[in-house]
């Protein structure tokens, strides 16, 4: 099936637009949308089927976790199964901006979202069009990097069209995304640890969780 492109406003985003999308997530499938980092593919974590989509339109290794983005810490204590202090320490600096954090996963979250580890990458976004989204479905989204796997992460709505069309359902065009992208941190073990560096530095996360 083709894809679709609607134009959206990034900062005053139309509500059309937004209904839509969560139409096209409530029946399991997958969207592109601009972030304050990147464009990300949206889709429902407890829909297996519009999970297996991401797989798959991504190319995707189904060994590797899909991240998602969340509104609030309540709905990080809903998908988690423990929340350390690091994670409130950092969620008060950083949330919403650029930092993803990898937590235990909660017993709901299907082993397909995890990647089959049992943990979870969770981030809380600045982007009002995504945000929208959420709290029109009232849950969590997956918000993966809108690529195909081992190609560079697209920086606009068309580029996004361009490269996924038919593997996606609906583009949301807000304009250049362009950024260093989210920084990654696991605080799933004793020692935290950076997995991938991106708008926040290490020594910005260190500062914080000194002595913990």
């Amino acid at each position: 099936m083709a894809t679709d492109l609607i134009e959206i406003d990034p900062q005053t985003p139309d509500q059309g637009a937004i209904d839509r999308a969560v139409r096209e997530i409530n029946k399991g499938r997958v969207i592109g949308v601009p972030t304050d980092a990147l464009y990300v593919l949206v889709a429902d974590p407890l829909n297996l089927h519009a999970v297996g989509r991401v797989f798959a339109s991504k190319g995707r290794e189904t060994v590797r976790s899909l991240p998602l983005a969340i509104s609030d810490t309540l709905m990080a204590e809903d998908l988690a199964r423990e929340l350390s202090s690091r994670f409130y320490i950092l969620a008060r600096h950083f949330w919403p901006g650029p930092l993803t954090m990898i937590v235990h996963a909660a017993a709901k979250v299907p082993l397909k979202v995890t990647g089959n580890t049992g943990r979870l990458a969770i981030r809380q976004t600045k982007s009002k069009v995504l945000n929208a989204i959420i709290d029109k479905v009232g849950y969590a989204l997956i918000a993966t990097s809108a690529n195909i796997s081992g190609q560079p992460t697209v920086q606009t709505g068309i580029e996004l069209f361009a490269a996924m069309d038919e593997r996606i359902d609906l583009v949301l065009d807000g304009g250049p995304c362009i950024g260093p992208g989210p920084t990654t941190v696991d605080i799933t073990e004793p020692y935290w640890k950076i997995i991938k560096e991106g708008a926040i530095s290490e020594k910005d996360i260190a500062e914080r969780l000194r002595g913990t």
